[in-house]
């Protein structure tokens, strides 16, 4: 498992550049995919600010807000 930027922790503000959009970060953890069962050990669920639907980034893929 891959050490993650300080930066990227519960509450913080990212960009996530595949749905080209910004999010706040709700929760890191392990998750599995009860479609495919396999589990993801740093998962990175998103919630768009003020409110909407999650879901779940890479945390490689992700970028701080404030440096876009």
């Amino acid at each position: 498992m891959s050490k993650l930027p300080s930066w990227l922790h519960e509450g913080a503000r990212v960009l996530d550049p595949e749905r080209g959009c910004e999010a706040i970060v709700q929760f890191i953890g392990e998750w599995e995919d009860p479609k495919t069962r396999r589990i993801n050990p740093q998962a990175v669920f998103l919630r768009p600010e003020g409110g909407g639907i999650e879901w779940i980034a890479e945390p490689g893929a992700l970028r701080r807000a404030d440096a876009c």
